[in-house]
């Protein structure tokens, strides 16, 4: 399962200063067109959306149309944010792991009282009222007319898809007395937010339950009475893997994670989370939660609740929570909810983290299309990451549970924040733990589905239609960052041009639900009482946290030193037996490997029958996993090396 930010919930898949080193630490960065301002202004770059074209015009703006904007603060030194992050983060730096506190990371590169007031005063001077001031932003309303005199540019209507959006009609700009002050500015474009207003949360969703047969492990259960498939009878899906599998597969050893504090941004809160949590610990096998190691930090209010789907993200919360408590059982968890899921809330959320330095990882498991990020959000998100960097806190996104999304959104593109130079993109896999909870081999996850015949002798359409996979491949609008080069082949990393562009994701982890995780949470039963139930869960938003669980496992083998910004240590592991190199035909390029899946046809019971299909394993749209680097997996998984790597000062052998 995997939650996007701008869309209702997704269906789901049963997830001091340091020496700089100029230009040698270069990270990819959004690109920018060549943006003019009038004399006197400087232009705020990407501000037009690309979907606002002539041919895309429906006319002005209502000159009293109401707007609220964020006016988002560069801070101090903008450029020098970006190159300290870089050097405390590569471990070829002099520098690297040299972190600052929060507060001297404010101090060093956070706006200033003189910044703030500045684009305070110029606002409402320009005739916007101004609705709140932080370190981090300005936020201001009016209508538009006073928005296009501050911003100097029009307003215009524009049709996006089936729907009609404002947006400016050339490129925002501010006074050049400002342009050192303002980094960015969100909200003249109104596509996808929308009004708000307080809400309470909904009741959990309506129950869901796998059927059996299952296997215990991978194979355990073979179905022999089915129609054979790729020259083989397929086993039963696997119940669901617990931690103590997880563990074995992907080299936890002894290590817990223990002095590690892992953060969990959502929106909203399950009601039921301590609860379940603790319930689904005791059931299978996991070390009983401590006193205060789950903590939530949530907001005051919640807005935009039917719209973003509430209660689904109750259980994107619970699968974050058991899944990190699974790989890394003494690590401390603080969930940071949002108040919705749009962009300023997610943000608000991500900066709380950084501002108090709430955690030294962050597993995220949220995202969108490359194609509905605009330069502004954007640059407010790197804004973010760099600035968690140079505290020594690594951010980690799920790369997406589409596949190369043509089949979602009829273009080849990679999902965002995981395209951001300044995050741990994490991949899927489809994982086989066999008996004895011992690794056997990954596929890259895809899954192809072909159900059985009416006569039971067939498997119709073998092998089947898409349905899901890991999210990978390369960015149209961010360059290649100095970590991945010479690493991602140019066959991707040009994929879309001569440019060398980042490619995603960076590393992986199981995703595939046919192989996923058991999670236990507390549901609507069919007679409208809540119960706790447990069910098998996958997608991207299963390996980010479990990929969180393993880095706080290696932050604990690190001595308990900050891994941060992980990217460049993950790449110089590259080719190391630190890695599983996840193929799709891990058992000859002539084996297709495929599960046999049983579902109640309502999801809950079989009052209404039982659907039973053929799951083809490593089938993921265009995307391939390969030897190498691959834009399924990137380096690979981790294997038993990987964690005690952390040990010492990596050297290859």
């Amino acid at each position: 399962m995997r939650i996007s930010r701008a869309r209702s919930r997704a269906a789901l898949s049963m997830a001091a200063t340091l020496p700089l080193l100029a230009g040698a630490l270069a990270l990819g960065t959004p690109n920018a067109s060549a943006d003019s301002a009038p004399s006197g202004r400087n232009a705020l770059q990407g501000t037009k959306p690309a979907w606002a074209t002539a041919g895309a015009d429906r006319g002005a703006t209502s000159d009293s149309g109401r707007v609220s904007v964020r006016v988002h603060l560069a801070g101090r030194d903008a450029k020098g944010l970006a190159a300290y992050a870089a050097a405390v983060s590569d471990p070829q730096s002099a520098s690297y792991g040299k972190y600052l506190s929060a507060a001297q990371a404010q101090a060093r590169f956070g706006a200033t009282r003189q910044q703030i007031d500045q684009v305070a005063h110029w606002l409402e001077s320009s005739g916007l009222t101004v609705t709140g001031t932080n370190q981090h932003y300005v936020s201001a309303t009016g209508d538009v007319a006073a928005a296009e005199k501050t911003f100097g540019t029009q307003l215009r209507n524009y049709r996006k898809g089936s729907r009609t959006y404002r947006a400016p009609a050339t490129t925002a700009s501010v006074p050049a007395a400002l342009s050192n002050a303002v980094l960015a500015v969100s909200g003249l474009d109104n596509a996808p937010h929308k009004s708000s207003h307080d809400e309470t949360l909904p009741p959990p969703d309506a129950v869901f339950r796998n059927s059996g047969p299952f296997s215990s492990y991978y194979g355990s259960k073979t179905a022999s009475t089915l129609p054979s498939a790729f020259g083989a009878k397929a086993p039963y899906a696997v119940k669901g893997y617990t931690g103590k599998q997880l563990r074995a597969a992907y080299g936890a050893g002894h290590w817990t994670g223990k002095g590690v504090t892992v953060a969990i941004t959502d929106a909203y809160a399950s009601p039921t989370i301590a609860k379940d949590a603790a319930e689904y610990a005791k059931r299978n096998g996991d070390a009983p939660y401590r006193r205060g190691q789950l903590s939530q930090v949530l907001p005051d209010d919640y807005t935009r609740t039917e719209e973003c789907g509430a209660s689904g993200w109750y259980g994107e919360e619970t699968l974050d929570v058991e899944a990190v408590h699974a790989v890394a059982p003494a690590a401390d968890i603080v969930y940071v909810g949002g108040a919705s899921c749009y962009d300023a809330d997610l943000l608000d959320s991500l900066n709380k983290v950084v501002d108090h330095r709430l955690a030294d990882i962050v597993s995220n498991s949220w995202g969108d299309v490359e194609a509905n990020e605009t330069p502004d959000i954007a640059a407010a998100y790197d804004q973010i990451f760099k600035m968690g960097a140079i505290e020594g806190i690594g951010f980690y996104f799920s790369s997406g549970d589409d596949g190369d999304n043509v089949a979602s959104t009829g273009t080849k593109q990679i999902d965002v924040p995981s395209n951001s130079a300044w995050v741990t993109s994490v991949g899927g896999t489809a994982l086989a733990v066999g008996k004895h909870d011992t690794y056997q081999w990954e596929t890259g996850w895809g899954t192809l589905k072909s159900s059985l015949s009416e006569d039971g002798k067939s498997w119709d359409g073998l092998p089947g239609a898409y349905t899901s996979g890991a999210g990978g491949g390369t960015s149209s609008s961010v360059k290649q960052p100095f970590y991945q080069r010479g690493i991602v082949p140019d066959s991707l990393a040009r994929a879309n041009g001569k440019q060398r562009m980042r490619t995603a994701p960076d590393i992986a982890a199981v995703a595939d639900p046919n192989t996923g995780f058991l999670v236990g949470q507390t549901q609507t039963l069919p007679d409208g009482s809540l119960g706790y139930d447990e069910y098998r869960i996958g997608g991207t938003s299963l390996a980010a946290p479990v990929i969180a669980g393993v880095q706080a496992l290696a932050q604990q083998a690190r001595h308990g030193l900050p891994i941060g910004f992980a990217n460049p240590a993950i790449y110089s592991r590259y080719g190391s037996k630190a890695y599983h190199d996840v193929t799709d035909h891990p058992l000859g390029p002539n084996r297709d490997l495929a599960v046999v899946r049983v579902d109640y046809a309502n999801g809950v019971d079989a009052a209404d029958g039982l659907l039973t299909s053929l799951r083809s394993i490593g089938k993921d749209a265009s995307l391939k996993a390969v030897r190498g680097y691959d834009d399924v997996t990137g380096v690979g998984t981790p294997a038993n090396g990987y964690v005690d790597s952390y040990r010492f000062p990596f050297r290859r052998h």
